[in-house]
C-alpha cells in the first residue's frame, strides 16, 4: 500500500516534532488535537521550527510554506479516515490507549496500519483491543524528533510480517534507521536512558556537580550530543517522571526509582523545554539561554 497521507494525534512536543519530520519528507499529515487552542500552538510551534531552519539557512522560504500546507489541523478524529498510516503519539495510560485505539480501528480502512509512539505500554494489549492486532505495531521516535535518526519498531505478539516490512520501509522513506526491538517496557532507548538520568539527578542532589558540568562532563568525556540533564529537559520532565514510573511498577528495579528533585521540578511546573525551564533555561525557540542552569 503507497502511504501518502499520516495521521498524527497529539500536539505536544513529541506530535509537534513528528509531524515536522514527517511532513518534511514529503508526506501529507492531519493532525488531531483535543482544542483549536492546542491545534493553533501547534501551527505555530511548526512556523517557528521551519523559521529558525531559515535563519540557519537549513530550508528555502519556499520549502517553509511547501511544508506548512501539508499539515492539516483538526479536533475531529474522524478526519483519520483520509489517512494511509496513523501514529498515536501521545501520553496516556494503558486504557485511554486501548479505547484510542478502538475508535480509530472502527474509523480507518481495514489496510491501514496502527502505530503507537510509546516506550512504555504493551502493543501487544493495545492491539488485542482491536479487529487488526495483525496491523498494529510500536513505532518509537527518540526525542529531539527532527534530529534523532533512530526509530525503534516494536511487534507486538500478533504483528505481522508485512506489517513490520512495511514501517521499515516508512522508516527508510524519513531517512531514519529502523531498529526492531523485541516487546518490553522501555524497549532499548527508554531502559537505558532512564537510569543515566536518574544518577545524573542523584549526582546533583549529592552537590558533586552542577548541572551544567554534569552535562559537559557527559559530553565530552562520552561524545554525548547532549547531557542526561538536558536529554531530560527535551523529553520533557514530566515524561521522564511517567517513564521512571511505569518501569519503576514493571521491573521493582531500584535504578527505575524516581529521583525525588525530577518530582520536585515536575511539581513546581519546571517541565523542560517546553515550559521554558527545567534543569535549565530555554528561549521560545526551545535553545538553551547561556549560562540558564537552573541549579
Amino acid at each position: 500500500m503507497a502511504i501518502r497521507t499520516w495521521g498524527i494525534i497529539g500536539t505536544g512536543l513529541m506530535g509537534r516534532g513528528i509531524s515536522e519530520l514527517v511532513a518534511s519528507k514529503g508526506f501529507d499529515v492531519i493532525v488531531v488535537g483535543q482544542t483549536p487552542a492546542e491545534l493553533e500552538a501547534a501551527r505555530r510551534a511548526l512556523d517557528l521550527a521551519l523559521q529558525h531552519q531559515i535563519e540557519h539557512w537549513a530550508i528555502t522560504e519556499a520549502e517553509k510554506k511547501v511544508t506548512m500546507a501539508r499539515v492539516q489541523y483538526t479536533t475531529d478524529i474522524t478526519q483519520l479516515a483520509h489517512a494511509d498510516f496513523v501514529l498515536h503519539a501521545h501520553i496516556a495510560e494503558i486504557e485511554e490507549d486501548k479505547q484510542i485505539f478502538r475508535t480509530l480501528d472502527q474509523i480507518c480502512r481495514k489496510d491501514v496500519i496502527l502505530a503507537s509512539n510509546t516506550s512504555t505500554l504493551s502493543i501487544t494489549e493495545i492491539a488485542a483491543a482491536t479487529y487488526r492486532p495483525d496491523r498494529v505495531i510500536g513505532c518509537h521516535y527518540v526525542t529531539p524528533y527532527t534530529k534523532t535518526r533512530v526509530v525503534e519498531i516494536v511487534r507486538g505478539l500478533k504483528t505481522s510480517d508485512a506489517t513490520v516490512a512495511e514501517v521499515k520501509a516508512l522508516v527508510d522513506a524519513l531517512d531514519r534507521t529502523g531498529v526492531e526491538v523485541y516487546e518490553a517496557t522501555g524497549y532499548v532507548t527508554t531502559r537505558l536512558i532512564v537510569p543515566l538520568i536518574n544518577e545524573a539527578c542523584a549526582v546533583l542532589m549529592e552537590g558533586v556537580a552542577t548541572a551544567e558540568d554534569i552535562d559537559t562532563a557527559m559530553r565530552l568525556g562520552f561524545e554525548m550530543a547532549r547531557g542526561p540533564l538536558e536529554t531530560a529537559d527535551q523529553i520533557g520532565l514530566d515524561t521522564v517522571l511517567v517513564m521512571c514510573e511505569r518501569l519503576w511498577r514493571e521491573y521493582g528495579e531500584v535504578r527505575y526509582r524516581p529521583s525525588r528533585i525530577l518530582k520536585k521540578l515536575v511539581r513546581a511546573g519546571q517541565l523542560g523545554v517546553a515550559a521554558g525551564e527545567g534543569f535549565f533555561k530555554y528561549d521560545t525557540n526551545g535553545h538553551r539561554i547561556k549560562n540558564g542552569g537552573a541549579r
